[in-house]
């Protein structure tokens, strides 16, 4: 604490006192979430995520996010959207649901998973006898050329260099035969090494779907010891995978790798405080949604999910997947000028929302840059699922795109929850600590000398951090500046000092 003699001759002006105090404003209040636009939803797919929401009783914006994931599954590589210029974007997503137990989730997640994995046994079934007649075809070149070695082998000098050649010759010819994989869609062994060999092995695509939040911890070295998060950052971009190792070889010109997650809110919490998700953008490339749990208001006689209902979902999904699996170019869909002229218009909103200083979306900038591109996918797949197989012969409307900015928008609120969850703010954050240290030592006024004596320096590394935090804190009235004079002497300027709201000390004040 700074002496008694540092205050002489010190006035302390305009001391309000404590019965002025207003109830401060907190720091990182409940937010105002957006609901989700179901009508945003092509009509079958909106039925479908509506009576699924009512039969399991969960948040519509559960199923309405899965949704959108087994979209991207079924599109993810096999489409992308052409916005303007060399501006292309892919259609696979990352969207990830925090919710409470008891929420059902694998319940949802099963509903809406089921018609892909339909779908993949279709297009195995599909594949079954290319993949038998390469499997042959290859055993019956390596068996031809393994004859020819050994003939070569044990023949004559006069005859051993025809002989190497045709063995020579048989044995690249079976080096070129390649036998292709079984069709997958999605991947249940999630490490990055698996996701690697199985988006190698399926084309470029593959979807990680789960009601479990495991897939961060393996994300961040569980077993590996250390984050290995190169192929899920260049799986959401599309951007070229090379894997050169001693075990493996695998090339990916444009990986597209989908993400369905739903995880329990405290992941939230754990993943704010992985080291290196933050800088190296993993959760820039999320979708969040925070929806409030239903559990302790759920009807307990809900209305079954009609058959007709289930039944056209499932026959859609499996259309949608089965055609735009047998695209090894990417289908290109486009965008009206009406649909570009919307979509313009919101960069235009979101983008001096981006500014570090004042801009509500500023300290998410990492996240909110990408939310023109999020968009773009979401249109494009929205338009796909309303024109199944022939959307990329007709242009994005304008109202598609809208729905699609509807989506942005929701997603964009519940972001900013699920950011304030992770501490994305680092002055929110911080001034929670100097708020902890307040209370724990009950000051009824404090000066900044005496706040960085007691805050750690690894947060606090010198006293022009606290600056914004304390500015933060008057902001919400937590804290009240004192303005000194100085009525002469020498030493060291005097050290700023506060008041502090009395609730700090006494929560019944």
């Amino acid at each position: 604490m700074d002496s008694p003699d540092l205050w002489a001759g010190l006035s302390v002006l305009d001391d309000p006192p404590a019965s002025v105090w207003e109830d401060p404003v907190p720091l990182a209040g409940p937010r105002q979430l957006t609901p989700f636009p179901i009508a945003s939803l092509p009509g079958w797919l909106r039925e479908f995520v509506a009576a699924v929401a009512e039969e399991t009783q969960t948040p519509v914006d559960l199923a309405g996010c899965i949704a959108l994931s087994v979209l991207a599954t079924a599109a993810g590589g096999r489409a992308v959207v052409q916005v303007r210029g060399h501006w292309r974007e892919p259609t696979n997503l990352f969207v990830v649901v925090a919710l409470p137990p008891a929420n059902r989730k694998s319940a949802v997640f099963a509903l809406l998973t089921d018609p892909l994995y339909d779908a993949e046994a279709q297009l195995r079934t599909v594949q079954q006898p290319a993949i038998v007649e390469a499997q042959m075809t290859a055993r019956l070149a390596k068996e031809a050329a393994d004859k020819a070695a050994a003939k070569a082998a044990c023949a004559s000098a006069d005859e051993r260099d025809d002989l190497v050649s045709t063995a020579i010759a048989l044995a690249q010819t079976a080096e070129t035969v390649t036998v292709p994989a079984e069709p997958q869609l999605l991947a249940d062994d999630a490490t990055a090494e698996t996701v690697t060999s199985r988006m190698s092995e399926q084309g470029g695509r593959i979807a990680v779907m789960s009601a479990e939040g495991d897939i961060f911890d393996i994300i961040a070295g569980r077993y590996s010891g250390k984050p290995n998060m190169g192929v899920f950052l260049k799986g959401h971009a599309g951007d070229r995978l090379r894997v050169d190792r001693q075990t493996r070889k695998e090339y990916i010109e444009h990986p597209a790798l989908t993400m369905g997650l739903c995880v329990q809110p405290q992941v939230l919490d754990e993943i704010g405080r992985q080291e290196g998700f933050k800088g190296r953008g993993l959760l820039g490339r999320f979708l969040y949604s925070v929806p409030e749990s239903l559990v302790g208001r759920r009807r307990l006689r809900p209305d079954p999910i009609p058959d007709q209902v289930k039944d056209t979902y499932r026959r859609h999904v499996i259309d949608l997947t089965v055609f735009l699996a047998e695209w090894t170019d990417p289908a290109v869909v486009q965008l009206t000028p009406e649909a570009d002229a919307a979509l313009l218009a919101f960069q235009e909103r979101v983008e001096p929302k981006l500014a570090a200083r004042g801009g509500s979306l500023g300290h998410i900038a990492d996240w909110a840059g990408k939310l023109a591109g999020a968009t773009a996918r979401i249109a494009a797949l929205l338009h796909l699922a309303q024109h199944l197989t022939k959307g990329h012969t007709i242009p994005v409307a304008e109202a598609t795109m809208r729905d699609a900015i509807a989506l942005a928008d929701y997603f964009t609120s519940h972001g900013l929850a699920a950011f304030d969850q992770m501490g994305a703010d680092p002055t929110t954050e911080r001034a929670r600590t100097v708020l902890e240290t307040l209370r724990t030592h009950k000051w009824s006024e404090v000066s900044k000398r005496d706040l960085m004596v007691k805050l750690s320096r690894s947060e606090f590394a010198t006293a022009a951090d606290l600056d914004p935090v304390l500015s933060l804190l008057e902001d919400h009235g937590y804290v009240r500046a004192q303005p000194v004079a100085r009525t002469g002497g020498r030493g060291r300027p005097p050290s700023p000092r506060y008041l502090v709201h009395p609730r700090l000390t006494d929560p019944t004040a």
